[in-house]
């Protein structure tokens, strides 16, 4: 049954670090899914309250840290609420509309057409939002998968 366990684990662990380019996979509810199937298969020994608190907090952090990228990006480069909407909305639909290059191109046209449209800021103000979106797109890819592997080596050390 280990065996089962650390497959099955795994396949949670690789569809989470799928999630973060592809940002319609809930990547916390997948490691926490890999950890509970390790349990379920094998055993819930080593997962103490300790494991369970940090996990927790880490997923708190993966949250925060993907809200906080988007927000840094698109100020950093001086775009508005509505740019970081647009942002946001262009992430969710650009991979179902353009697949592969979606998940770029949707956050940055999201934001530049956001900011024409509501902030009304000239082109190149809302070119400079959209870069922005980029920025904080992939700062919080980084992030999050710094966190999330510091999360899988805790589980693993807890767990063996």
């Amino acid at each position: 049954m280990e065996i089962i366990a650390w497959v099955l684990t795994i396949i949670m662990f690789i569809v989470a670090f799928i999630g973060l380019v592809y940002p319609i996979i809930p990547s916390a509810f997948f490691i926490l899914s890999g950890f509970l199937l390790y349990g379920l298969f094998d055993t819930f020994e080593g997962m103490t309250v300790l494991f369970w608190v940090i996990q927790v907090l880490f997923i708190l952090l993966l949250f925060g840290a993907d809200t906080l990228s988007n927000l840094v990006g698109v100020k950093k480069f001086g775009g508005s609420k509505a740019g970081m909407w647009g942002s946001t909305i262009g992430l969710l639909i650009g991979p179902f509309v353009i697949p592969v290059f979606g998940i770029l191109v949707g956050p940055f046209l999201g934001a530049v057409i956001a900011e024409l449209v509501v902030s009304r800021s000239g082109v190149k103000q809302s070119i400079k939002t959209g870069i922005g979106s980029l920025v904080g797109f992939f700062t919080s890819v980084l992030t999050k998968g710094i966190v999330m592997g510091v999360m899988i080596v805790v589980f693993v050390m807890f767990v063996k």
